[in-house]
């Protein structure tokens, strides 16, 4: 329980409030805060399904408390489990392993669903919250991964990201699912954002930027530098620069997009087969 005391410790929260207030001055604390509710948004349609699935047998006057109370308890869970994992992206090769399973998470994200979920509807408040709560933990290690990645370690942005976009997603679950209905280049821009993101975790892993700087440092690095310059853009590689960062980022963007239009295809191709299946079947009868 030492870990629980230093959580609600006064100087840990001071530290907390002063590092909260210092990220806000921030332009990219804001352009971060947006990446993780956009990332919420768009994997976490099933949970705010179970969410109302879990409360349509509910009293009425009950509904709302069960919604606010099991929607408050995922985000505080969702925000320790989050805080773990991004302060294990600290160690060696995790963040490779972490990088690399964002990708399947952006690729599967433009692929079609077809699984329907069969969730038990409560019968009393405290049974709603419990429900809630288990299935948001079950279902959210892809959010937890993604999160993690976009909040690159910072605790405010954890809290503010995650605080905003859970109620967000209860309350406007569908509208939010409607919209992304209808303008289906919100689900592969996002996509692409994870994608992006998962470069950026691979590049900065403990274990793979030092390799990844020994070659910009290098004579590859020293070319494409020249080659930048010619096009009047500042070096990027040399000298510490980003340069082999943004090409993992790019790189993550590409390969998200190619395996997630293939993964598409053969998923829309076996489930009009699987229909075909059944419709033969039916006539035959």
């Amino acid at each position: 329980m030492n870990w629980l005391g230093q959580i609600f410790d006064p100087a840990t929260i001071g530290a907390f409030l002063t590092q909260f207030r210092n990220e806000m001055a921030e332009p990219t604390f804001w352009i971060a805060v947006g990446k993780i509710i956009w990332i919420n948004v768009l994997l976490s349609g099933d949970n705010a399904l179970v969410i109302a699935l879990a409360c349509r047998g509910l009293k009425p006057r009950h509904r709302l408390w069960g919604m606010v109370l099991g929607a408050g308890a995922a985000v505080l869970l969702r925000i320790i489990f989050t805080g773990i994992v991004a302060s294990l992206m600290a160690l060696p090769y995790l963040k490779l392993v972490g990088g690399l399973a964002l990708i399947v998470i952006a690729a599967k994200l433009v692929v079609p669903d077809n699984e329907e979920g069969d969730v038990e509807s409560a019968s009393h408040l405290w049974q709603a919250v419990q429900i809630v709560v288990v299935a948001d933990i079950v279902m959210s290690l892809d959010n937890v991964i993604a999160v993690a990645a976009a909040a690159n370690g910072s605790a405010p942005l954890l809290v503010l990201g995650l605080a905003i976009s859970v109620p967000l997603i209860v309350a406007g679950a569908a509208l939010i699912m409607a919209l992304l209905a209808k303008l289906p280049i919100l689900v592969w821009a996002g996509a692409a954002l994870l994608g992006w993101i998962a470069g950026e975790v691979i590049a900065t892993d403990p274990g793979v930027e030092p390799k990844l700087h020994s070659i910009s440092e290098g004579p590859f690095g020293a070319s494409l530098d020249k080659m930048l310059g010619s096009l009047h853009i500042p070096p990027q590689f040399a000298h510490g620069g980003a340069g082999a960062e943004y090409v993992c980022a790019a790189l993550g963007v590409v390969v998200v997009l190619v395996v997630g239009s293939i993964w598409r295809r053969r998923s829309m191709l076996a489930a009009a087969l699987q229909a075909s299946e059944q419709h033969a079947k039916a006539s035959a009868e």
